[in-house]
């Protein structure tokens, strides 16, 4: 199985807070590391420290799409509170759509949370890559 991670955080999520919540959505598909081939996130976020280093100690490169496409997906849980903040109603959702190249049918996480020790949050929903 090949998948995409489409990744959301707060502002300063710690790195380990992202990492326990991809093992835990990981986990809760019977996904490994090994099967993830594509990561992605808001273009907002293209600064954030925690997602680089995630992506540095995996050796994933990380897609940043703008609100504006993201926004085109259709998601199974849009969030007027993202919406507020980003310019769309999902990242992690629709992210994980794009950069598998599919649609919401592909989806086998739609959103797990993780709230760290320190109060940050991240998001990671997981889509199938169609063969």
């Amino acid at each position: 199985m090949k998948i995409a991670l489409g990744l959301g955080c707060d502002r300063g999520t710690p790195a380990t807070t992202i990492a326990q919540c991809i093992t835990e959505a990981l986990a809760a598909c019977g996904g490994v590391l090994a099967d993830v081939a594509a990561t992605a996130s808001i273009d907002l976020k293209a600064d954030e420290v925690g997602l680089a280093e995630i992506a540095a100690h995996y050796g994933w490169t990380i897609q940043f799409y703008p609100a504006s496409l993201l926004s085109t997906v259709h998601v199974p849980n849009p969030s007027e509170t993202v919406l507020k903040y980003t310019g769309t109603p999902s990242v992690s959702e629709a992210a994980a759509i794009l950069a598998a190249n599919a649609d919401a049918s592909h989806l086998i996480i739609e959103k797990h949370k993780l709230r760290g020790p320190d109060g940050r949050n991240a998001t990671v929903s997981i889509a199938r890559i169609p063969l």
